[in-house]
């Protein structure tokens, strides 16, 4: 891999994206389906991982995802995501998942889920390439990357003890 670009700050890769919620995405229980909404997440943390790293980046781990409440179908659902932290050629990337009625805008967003996806930033032959640094800036963006260190640390201390246990 070569050298790791410039830092870029949280800010440069920020997205937003948003659906309307129709009754293709419904479950048996008429609610949205949960995948429906992990792919929306998905979707939108793979731009903000694409734009961080000026270039293709594949998921290479979904560390938590967590529902809070249904989102119903007639609710538009929007997702906000930024990059939390970057390695060599790794990426995590947090997404917020929020809903509003579709015929109310006056009601409040209402926070639905949250998700914590490993993006790896790829080459043209599909080997891992450098990523620019993360550039925190605020004491939210300081809190959301220290966070992200456990995480990860979390994940290979997992990783590596599954390992063990394989060799034994």
């Amino acid at each position: 891999m070569s050298d790791a670009p410039t830092p870029r700050p949280v800010s440069y890769s920020r997205v937003s994206l948003a659906m309307a919620a129709t009754s293709v995405h419904a479950n048996i229980l008429g609610n949205v389906h949960g995948g429906e909404i992990m792919k929306l997440a998905d979707s939108t943390a793979g731009a903000v991982a694409f734009r961080h790293s000026d270039g293709p980046a594949v998921t290479a781990a979904m560390d938590e995802m967590t529902f809070l409440r249904p989102v119903h179908v007639g609710d538009i659902v929007k997702t906000y995501s930024q990059v939390n932290w970057a390695g060599r050629s790794s990426m995590e990337i947090g997404v917020r998942v929020e809903t509003q009625p579709w015929g109310n805008a006056a009601d409040e967003p209402v926070h639905v889920a949250s998700a914590y996806f490993v993006f790896v930033a790829i080459d043209e032959d599909g080997a891992p390439r450098a990523v620019p640094g993360l550039v925190t800036e605020t004491p939210s963006e300081v809190r959301r990357e220290r966070e992200a260190q456990i995480r990860r640390a979390h994940r290979l201390a997992r990783k590596q003890e599954i390992n063990q246990g394989r060799e034994e």
